[in-house]
């Protein structure tokens, strides 16, 4: 794959159809397999279910792998890791056995360790009765750091990474714990961490919080050799609060009904009405644009920008929310063109990939 970064949306999917997607469904099929193996019922059904709903985040996050130039296969394979490791806690924190903090902090450590090629792997799974995984959940952060370890000037990006991801485990925590806790135990955190983003209320720095695209970002530069502190902390600026938030507000936008049926903590319900939802979302939508334009290849990062609202207003799940098709519109409209071409990239994705579903 060439370095040269796209700067068109047509040059982008050209690229994610051919070389990208191809490549992560290769390395989610490798790790399928290896959840197969993992000796434990609960743990391996978790592992399986993670891969099979969330295979998309895997999917999306791929695009970061054309900013690490002849490195992209590498990227790929820590973008899918890492992002199975996150999706994989999810549903063992969201789904599974336990909730107990502890359990979940020591659950998340392997996403820092992850990130840490010094650290040992260690028994994340010591506070909860479901254990034997096969060595699987280890295996994925042993990779992760094979893949940072090759990346260069590592050091000047880590304590970026690593506060980034310590932000995602401290949400991890604090939105699985019992239904009485969640809030007061966010809204508690956000107090001591509005400093980093005093203009986003309790819910939506905790949307932010939750996104990994930043990580991606900066590991991708990373293994192509062009990061420097002073890369990393503009990509941090440039990515967290806003692009993070709109990604992770955009997702729980559309899971509403799903969060709604399960009793699962969804940050879009926050909002008074469908109203501030909208302007809020489109809030975001303009100081993402505002903070990419300060990026290098900020043409890329704006087409992810676009790309995110695109793919996620495409989805089937926004026919059957309240306000959908309004929605839709005015942010599709807040973003322009390309946006436009996004979402109807995905709708004719799905419409495809569902026809090769149907019986012959």
């Amino acid at each position: 794959m060439s370095y040269r970064v796209p700067r068109s949306s047509l040059v982008l999917m050209g690229k994610v159809y051919v070389k990208i997607l191809p490549q992560v469904h290769k390395e989610l099929t490798y790790w399928k397999d290896r959840a197969e193996q993992i000796p434990n019922g609960e743990l391996r059904m978790q592992a399986l279910a993670s891969i099979s709903s969330k295979r998309f985040h895997c999917q999306g996050g791929g695009v970061y792998a054309i900013l690490a130039g002849d490195k992209w296969k590498d990227a790929i394979r820590f973008i899918v890791a890492y992002q199975t490791i996150s999706d994989y806690l999810d549903n063992l924190c969201d789904r599974s056995t336990s909730l107990d903090p502890a359990d979940f902090r020591l659950m998340h450590q392997s996403m820092i360790d992850a990130l840490t090629p010094g650290n040992p792997v260690g028994n994340y799974y010591k506070l909860r009765d479901d254990r034997n995984d096969g060595g699987y959940l280890n295996d994925l952060v042993k990779t992760c750091q094979q893949i940072v370890y090759k990346c260069r000037d590592y050091e000047d990006i880590q304590d970026v990474l690593v506060y980034l991801c310590s932000l995602y485990g401290d949400l991890q925590v604090h939105k699985h714990v019992t239904e009485e806790e969640r809030i007061p135990r966010l809204t508690s955190w956000f107090n001591k961490n509005k400093h980093e983003a005093p203009e986003l209320r309790w819910y939506e720095f905790s949307a932010a919080a939750g996104s990994t695209l930043g990580i991606f970002c900066l590991v991708s530069y990373s293994l192509a050799g062009k990061m420097s502190e002073e890369m990393g902390s503009a990509i941090y600026h440039g990515y967290f609060p806003y692009m993070q938030g709109l990604h992770i507000l955009l997702d729980y936008y559309i899971d509403q009904q799903e969060d709604q049926t399960e009793a699962d903590l969804n940050f879009c319900s926050f909002y008074v009405n469908q109203s501030e939802m909208k302007e809020r979302l489109r809030f975001f939508i303009k100081e993402t644009r505002q903070y990419v334009r300060q990026l290098p290849d900020h043409m890329f990062h704006q087409m992810v920008q676009n790309g995110l609202v695109g793919l996620y207003l495409g989805d089937r799940k926004v026919h059957g929310l309240i306000g959908g098709r309004s929605m839709r519109k005015k942010l599709l409209g807040a973003c322009g063109r390309q946006a436009k071409f996004f979402h109807w990239n995905t709708r004719m994705y799905y419409k495809l990939t569902e026809n090769k579903k149907q019986p012959e």
